[in-house]
């Protein structure tokens, strides 16, 4: 097994009590104080992410929109300078590469936001792709980026800046912000379900931010958050994770994005017919949510059941922090996916009973 790649924080990590583990290839922190304890401070209070894992790639040049919209299942051209999309990337039967962010930068320049598992094979496959004149940069390595999620980030990123965080809207950004004397990228995505801001910069920028970050949370109660609590916090929003409720072999739709599918898109992109036709003919499986009736915690890979027939699969499974209840998300055939359906989960040799639910399990509240 090779060396384990580590982040421009990882120096920081020990300070704040991280405990690390192996994600993807990546020596990352699971957690610092407590899962239970960082999820309920991004639910109530904020909590700061090194997600400088993810992977940026540039692409610039005349022909740069024509390549996105056949390679993105969204419509770039909808995008305006200063705007993010989500999207997914996907191959001809489409099954999908990848989920990611595209940012508009200006005319001809785009940045995408990809999963950092997938950095090499989604960079190929774009290069696999060129047509006309479209450079494409991978600038993982020179860029950190840190995620500061919860009701209180905006209260606490507003100390280090004089910019004026309202006005960067959801799925906004502002290329070029001065925070705490670093000149950094902030946008406002998030992938927990809660409000927040995405900071990305140069390395020494993003290990300069976290420590100034946490100190200007400090009296309102920031913790640092590990990936534990990033993946209950998504979970229960209903977002997807590439590996999970999004593979090769579940296509956008069957994933419940079919939101970020433009099929009535002018251009056609990789996947666009394989699409249409799962479509047309109805899509045979399709993710929802289940919780547990009998004891039990659902989690991913477990069988699911519905009169001793198998009918599909948990994706994500856990007991949900903020709903203290036993829920998952599951990959289930079509005809047996109604709310209030009663199913049987495998777990460790037993068949445990749970019913479908409405999904995500949580929104917050405007």
């Amino acid at each position: 097994m090779g060396q384990l790649k580590r982040t421009p924080l990882f120096d920081s990590y020990a300070r704040y009590g991280g405990k690390t583990i192996d994600f993807g290839g990546w020596e990352l922190p699971v957690q610092f104080s407590s899962i239970k304890d960082e999820h309920e401070a991004v639910r109530t209070k904020a909590g700061l992410f090194d997600v400088s894992h993810m992977g940026e790639i540039f692409v610039s040049g005349p022909d740069s929109l024509p390549y996105l919209q056949k390679l993105l299942t969204n419509d770039v051209s909808k995008l305006q300078d200063g705007q993010a999309q989500y999207t997914a990337m996907c191959y001809e039967d489409g099954g999908t590469i990848d989920d990611l962010l595209t940012y508009k930068l200006g005319d001809d320049r785009y940045l995408l936001v990809v999963n950092a598992s997938n950095i090499d094979k989604d960079f190929n496959w774009m290069q696999e792709q060129l047509e006309g004149q479209v450079e494409l940069d991978n600038a993982s390595e020179r860029f950190g980026l840190l995620a500061l999620q919860g009701p209180l980030a905006e209260n606490v990123l507003s100390q280090l800046t004089e910019e004026e965080l309202s006005s960067i809207r959801p799925f906004r950004f502002k290329e070029r912000m001065e925070v705490a004397g670093q000149e950094v990228l902030v946008s406002r995505t998030g992938y927990t379900g809660e409000d927040g801001f995405e900071i990305y910069g140069s390395p020494e920028a993003v290990t300069i931010l976290w420590d100034r970050i946490l100190e200007a949370g400090e009296s309102t109660g920031i913790v640092p958050a590990g990936l534990g609590a990033r993946d209950t916090l998504r979970f229960e929003a209903g977002l997807a994770l590439y590996g999970q409720e999004l593979s090769k072999d579940i296509t956008p739709l069957e994933a419940g994005i079919g939101f970020a599918v433009k099929l009535k898109k002018e251009a056609d992109f990789i996947g666009k017919q394989a699409l249409v036709d799962q479509k047309e003919a109805g899509v045979p499986r399709k993710s929802v949510g289940i919780e547990m009736i009998d004891k039990g915690i659902p989690r991913h890979g477990y069988a699911v059941y519905k009169d001793d027939v198998k009918i599909g699969e948990v994706t994500t499974g856990t007991q949900s922090p903020t709903l203290k209840k036993n829920i998952g998300l599951a990959l289930l055939d079509v005809e047996h996916n109604e709310l209030g359906t009663e199913v049987e989960v495998e777990i460790r040799n037993k068949r445990l009973k749970a019913q479908i639910v409405a999904a995500p399990f949580y929104k917050r509240s405007k």
